[in-house]
């Protein structure tokens, strides 16, 4: 590569990090300026500064639209803000883990038992005493690493060596399992039971505060350090395990780093927002289009779209169809179905023109 291809290469993926930076933060502006409360980016940033602060003389406006700000519309946004990138990071990690562009956090069961563990709390009415309002997400997580290492079970018993369609195919032996578990509980729950079920399987983040974010932000600080740590191991398991392994790795041990890594954002994603489908799926093919397959910048870049673009997803989700509010992840649903649909269209195309 020549000095000049260098220089215009950093240049692109300079613009394309400021880029990513940009649209992240319009999106949480766009957000925390929609809804039934009008402000102006002035008031917003007074609020903003006067709770950070604890200055009041920023601002003096009332108590209440103060309220729908920092206690309501700011750790919504922020939730799904972290959700978002969780999500899409994850998505991106399976797929290079996995050498599979069809993977995403869905893939080896992890949402899948997050949901029955919901579902449980849900349909039993369970409330641990001293965790409250936080049950849920807390046996959320729980199920989410019992059913990852059921997984890692199935594979091992299967494949010592932990191959990767292995690994998919245990995945989707357990989707099928804990798919007809839910819907059997489904079945029996009441009007008011399924209906609950029904909206936290179709993923929100309504009704969330601080102490949700609490909660989730150490698993994504951990997920995420974790997986940007090993982008080069990724790059070099995405070329195949005996390439990597010829390289030096321990293939073994790396792969279930990583799996455990990606496994834990994708169960604290899920046991705080519900089941939200497609970001880990499609945000990462958007960015790998543009990027590359090198993750040392495929993964941050990742984040932040999927960060921006799951806020953007909330904010259409509250306000389309104003004063009701739709299910975030009917709108991931809706628009991410048909980009896929293109993309992988695209990508049987270009393959069959390259095999000519």
């Amino acid at each position: 590569m020549s000095s000049r291809e260098g220089k215009h290469g950093g240049v692109q993926m300079t613009a394309l990090y400021a880029g990513s930076i940009l649209f992240m933060a319009a999106a949480v502006i766009w957000g925390l300026l929609s809804g039934s409360a009008e402000l102006s980016v002035g008031e917003i940033v007074g609020i903003l500064l006067k709770n950070i602060t604890g200055y009041e003389g920023f601002f003096d406006g009332q108590k209440n639209i103060e309220m729908i700000i920092w206690n309501i519309r700011l750790p919504r946004i922020l939730l799904a803000l972290l959700v978002g990138s969780a999500l899409a990071l994850a998505g991106a990690a399976f797929q290079g883990l996995l050498q599979n562009p069809l993977a995403d956090p869905y893939t080896i069961g992890v949402s899948s038992g997050a949901s029955v563990g919901a579902v449980i709390v849900l349909f039993f009415q369970v409330e641990i005493a001293f965790l409250g309002s936080y049950t849920l997400p807390l046996v959320a997580i729980i199920f989410s690493f019992a059913s990852l290492f059921l997984v890692f079970g199935i594979t091992k018993a299967a494949s010592r060596t932990y191959a990767n369609e292995t690994i998919i195919l245990s995945g989707i032996i357990l989707n099928s399992f804990i798919g007809s578990v839910i819907s059997l509980i489904i079945a029996l729950s009441s009007g008011d039971q399924m209906r609950e079920v029904l909206n936290w399987l179709m993923g929100s983040v309504a009704l969330k505060n601080w102490g949700h974010i609490g909660l989730f932000f150490p698993f994504f600080a951990v997920g995420s350090a974790v997986i940007l740590f090993h982008y080069r191991e990724l790059n070099a398991l995405a070329l195949g395990d005996e390439a990597a392994q010829y390289g030096g790795m321990n293939v073994r041990r790396k792969k279930l780093t990583l799996l455990i890594s990606a496994g834990l954002l994708t169960g604290a994603a899920v046991s705080v927002s519900g089941a939200i489908g497609f970001v880990g799926l499609v945000i990462p093919h958007l960015v790998r289009l543009v990027t590359g397959a090198d993750h040392k910048h495929l993964i941050p870049l990742s984040m932040m779209i999927g960060g921006g673009y799951l806020v953007l997803a909330d904010m259409v989700a509250r306000t389309i169809v104003s004063p009701q509010e739709l299910p975030i992840g009917v709108i991931t649903a809706l628009i991410g179905a048909p980009v896929f649909t293109y993309l992988l269209i695209r990508e049987r195309i270009k393959r069959r023109k390259m095999a000519c």
